[in-house]
């Protein structure tokens, strides 16, 4: 069964792919998903990711070219193939026809539910992976322009806890952050260990990863919240941009607004907006041409 899901999961990204390139104009080079499996050392498993590249990429003038690169992490319940699946590429390729935004890469990891940290029981050590092995590998594989102003990270739900945690955690990594709808959350759910013993699927997720019951410190260890205090001088230089619809069926634009809060007392600037709609792929779309532009806003800023 989970077989000929995952050949499913790559089928219907083959399917998109091709209708895609049928369906643009006819031009030498086209707008092309490079997706791969990844043998993980540190996690001792396989990473699926996918790498969007623009259509200069594979032109003969651009074989020496090299390339911002913007690290997509998914939300919980997505893979490496949701950008494609959900429509996030294709904003992205209206944008660059409509010249809002230039070339750049787009890498998708799948990040499973780890919320792309380190698990408090040592089992699955996805932050380590993403750091050490995946980032340089990517780097070395494609044409990636080196410095941290070359590179930036964004993510929707889960995956914009993970972009906020990595970004504060290694700003000497990253020059732009962005987040959509992020699992943003100064402290713990209330009565989330009862929950977890109780079958609150919510609960048990969390539980997975930051210790059943939730360990404080190992929480306070990766929060964006206490991650802003230590890091706040080397976060001046960093652009950050998050968002979230006042209706989100998680509460998540009360850790946003907290945030937002956090980083003005800090003197960090940022950009922050709370915007009607809930919690989902429509929203997220609703949104997403404002951080893809955000991102190319930053490398040009840097480049120039």
């Amino acid at each position: 069964m989970l077989r000929t899901l995952q050949r499913y999961r790559w089928a219907s990204l083959a399917c998109i792919v091709l209708m895609s390139l049928s369906a643009a104009a006819p031009v030498r080079a086209q707008e092309r998903a490079d997706c791969r499996i990844f043998h993980s050392v540190i996690l001792g498993s396989s990473v699926r990711y996918c790498v969007f590249l623009p259509a200069s990429y594979s032109t003969a003038q651009a074989k020496a070219q090299r390339y911002p690169v913007l690290y997509l992490l998914h939300g919980l319940g997505g893979n490496e193939q949701s950008a494609a699946v959900d429509g996030e590429w294709n904003a992205l390729q209206d944008l660059r026809r409509d010249r809002k935004v230039g070339d750049f890469l787009v890498v998708a990891p799948d990040g499973g539910d780890t919320f792309y940290i380190n698990s408090r029981d040592g089992k699955t050590l996805y932050g380590d992976f993403f750091i050490r092995e995946f980032m340089p590998f990517i780097e070395r594989a494609y044409r990636v322009q080196a410095g941290r102003a070359a590179h930036g990270i964004t993510g929707f739900s889960m995956g914009g806890y993970g972009v906020m945690r990595f970004a504060f955690a290694h700003p000497e990594l990253f020059g732009s952050v962005s987040a959509h709808s992020g699992a943003l959350m100064r402290e713990p759910p209330e009565g989330v260990n009862a929950g977890a013993s109780s079958g609150n699927v919510a609960a048990r997720l969390l539980t997975k990863v930051f210790g059943n019951p939730i360990d404080q410190k190992f929480w306070n260890l990766n929060s964006p919240f206490v991650l802003a205090k230590k890091n706040a001088g080397l976060l001046l230089q960093m652009k950050i941009y998050f968002d979230c619809g006042t209706e989100d069926s998680f509460g998540f634009f009360k850790g946003a607004a907290e945030l937002h809060q956090t980083l003005d007392s800090l003197k960090i600037p940022h950009e922050f907006h709370l915007y009607p709609g809930g919690h989902g792929v429509s929203y997220l779309l609703a949104h997403r041409d404002a951080s893809f532009a955000f991102h190319w806003q930053a490398f040009e800023a840097a480049r120039k």
